[in-house]
């Protein structure tokens, strides 16, 4: 092992802030993913690693410091090795390209992720959802040890039971711990199968649940499950079961915010001269007061009837949009009605009929 000082090229005084940007700067310098076409950058990388696994730990910096490269030479004393399990670190940032680049993975947790649709009314006001799906269980008839009933299978000559096998690779001056490949981690090889699971100790199976979607809760977003998820070994806990809610789209409404909007269209005698008329709410049916002389595309708000707030006490608002519906068919005494009317109401019953035209006039003159 050479000195690790020099090859990170620090310093023996350097302080630990210092000792870390000389690692960074050169494991993304020397990243095997950053130099493919490189074999010497995979030992240069190896080389970083082991020198910063010294130098970052203040016991083996010292040890280091003062007997040398002996001092992890053997087991005991300073050059005692330190165990590390790295099955269940998560790995991110820089620490996981590291590891990474040593081949040491984390294992599939068992996480699920499914989908979950429900209504746009029952996202409005919460509701609560049963949900069949298929899972990752211990076998129920071994017990997920894998074996017969009447058998528990020989001891593992590998790890010798422990489930658990440790080993160093290279320069690494730490040992690392795993499971054990041969055994799966049980300390024991089925020699009987459990004619359930065919000696895996995990079967698939069907299962149920009631899940509570709180009120107000929006496309997309996501439900945690503690423990819902698949079973990855017969000795560890379940993952969880992440849902993600899909809302339908509604013929009538739709959302901002905690806001509701529906389009509702109206005729002219109703946008003149006024009207009370049925509107759609999440709720049923309404009422809406049309004032006289509303115009085309005016907002007209119903309080209180929107989205229930997550975070607060009340309800978001429902927006109403006017739409003014044209008739496409007239009959001749229809159509005379309309000419009168039009006639009568002229250009000064009309103001922004008036004023397009005052600005048509200054514009052309």
């Amino acid at each position: 092992m050479r000195d690790p000082y020099e090859i990170l090229g620090i310093d023996r005084n350097a302080s630990a802030d210092e000792v870390k940007a000389a690692f960074r700067r050169l494991a993304q310098r020397f990243h095997p993913d950053k130099n493919p076409d490189d074999p010497s950058a995979q030992e240069r990388f190896k080389e970083i690693n082991a020198a910063y696994q010294v130098l970052s730990d203040p016991q083996k910096r010292a040890a280091y410091d003062r007997f040398g490269e002996s001092a992890f030479g053997g087991a005991g004393g300073p050059g005692r090795v330190d165990f590390v399990d790295f099955e269940n670190i998560n790995l991110d940032g820089i620490l996981g390209d590291l590891l990474r680049g040593f081949g040491i993975r984390t294992g599939d947790r068992g996480d699920l992720r499914k989908e979950i649709s429900i209504s746009f009314v029952e996202a409005a006001f919460g509701c609560e959802k049963d949900l069949t799906y298929e899972r990752i269980e211990a076998c129920g008839d071994c017990r997920g040890a894998g074996s017969a009933p009447g058998h528990v299978g020989e001891v593992c000559s590998v790890c010798s039971g422990r489930g658990r096998v440790r080993y160093q690779q290279g320069m690494f001056p730490i040992a690392v711990e795993r499971t054990c490949s041969r055994c799966r981690g049980t300390g024991r090889i089925v020699t009987h199968p459990c004619s359930t699971c065919r000696g895996a100790g995990l079967v698939s199976k069907s299962r149920t649940i009631t899940v509570t979607i709180p009120a107000g809760i929006e496309h997309g977003a996501s439900r945690i499950v503690e423990r819902g998820g698949n079973v990855t070994r017969p000795d560890r806990p379940p993952g969880d079961l992440d849902l993600v809610i899909t809302v339908e789209p509604h013929p009538f409404f739709k959302r901002v915010g905690d806001d509701v909007t529906c389009t509702v269209p109206i005729s002219f005698a109703q946008a003149a001269l006024g009207d009370e008329i049925e509107v759609p709410t999440l709720e049923g049916r309404g009422k809406l007061r049309i004032p006289s002389g509303t115009q085309p595309g005016t907002l007209l708000r119903i309080k209180g009837k929107g989205i229930p707030h997550r975070m607060r006490n009340g309800r978001g608002d429902q927006l109403v949009e006017v739409a003014l519906e044209v008739p496409t068919k007239l009959t001749p005494r229809q159509r005379e009605l309309v000419e009168e009317l039009a006639k009568e109401l002229g250009v000064e019953m009309q103001p922004q009929q008036k004023s397009f035209m005052e600005k048509l006039k200054d514009l052309f003159g």
